[in-house]
């Protein structure tokens, strides 16, 4: 199953430290990154649509909803919420009025792994914090 495949390559990034716009595992990246590593383990390839470089205050400045936009590119229409499975793509959106600024994969009904600022690629908890600031649930598989 598809979302099984991508929970197993994310988790074999887990201990990967942060790192602004990176993209290798083991060595450095950040969640777009964490995002863009597992799409090339998954389909051989870089995304189409890679993300462009990006400041680490890009969605404060630019106010533009890039990371869904990229989504919707990638991976087509979102999905409900409330249909979440294993290996979706959850993007979260830090305060309203904000552009979503922050990705991770769904690993199980609890927890997700993502990369974040003075971490590693890590397993978090799903907690109500966390769940309240999902915007969007992508699908690998969807839209390629």
């Amino acid at each position: 199953m598809m979302g099984q495949l991508v929970v197993a390559l994310a988790e074999s990034w887990i201990g990967t430290p942060y790192r602004h716009q990176g993209a290798t595992k083991g060595v450095a990246c950040d969640c777009i990154g964490l995002i863009r590593g597992v799409w090339r383990e998954l389909y051989g390839c870089e995304p189409p649509l890679a993300v462009p470089p990006y400041a680490p205050d890009w969605a404060e400045r630019a106010g533009e909803e890039r990371l869904l936009k990229a989504a919707l590119a990638l991976f087509g229409a979102p999905v409900p919420g409330s249909d979440m499975q294993a290996g979706d793509v959850l993007l979260f959106r830090w305060q309203a009025g904000c552009a979503a600024k922050h990705a991770g994969i769904l690993a199980d009904e609890t927890s997700f792994i993502h990369a974040y600022e003075q971490a590693a690629v890590t397993r978090s908890s799903l907690v109500p914090a966390w769940r309240r600031r999902i915007v969007a649930v992508h699908r690998f598989g969807v839209g390629v």
